[in-house]
């Protein structure tokens, strides 16, 4: 088991062309970056992708690579 308190999912956007800087910081995980759309699109699958996990009452550091891949893919805006 990981600490959970070192535990943190980062999501970099990397087409932000307005100029703006953009952070969304919370408990497990960090958005930094993008255009607003991709930034809110980020945002938006990190949050999600964190309810699923409280929901089946499992922390972000339990959670093993492939399970969180598959949930942030889920969780994606189409």
């Amino acid at each position: 088991m990981k600490d959970e308190a070192t535990t943190h999912l980062l999501g970099v956007g990397l087409d932000n062309e307005d100029g703006h800087k953009r952070l969304t910081k919370a408990e497990q995980f960090s958005v930094v970056g993008g255009s607003e759309e991709t930034h809110e699109r980020m945002t938006e699958t990190m949050l999600k992708t964190m309810q699923d996990l409280k929901g089946r009452g499992k922390p972000l550091s339990d959670t093993e690579p492939g399970e969180l891949a598959d949930l942030l893919h889920k969780n994606s805006p189409s």
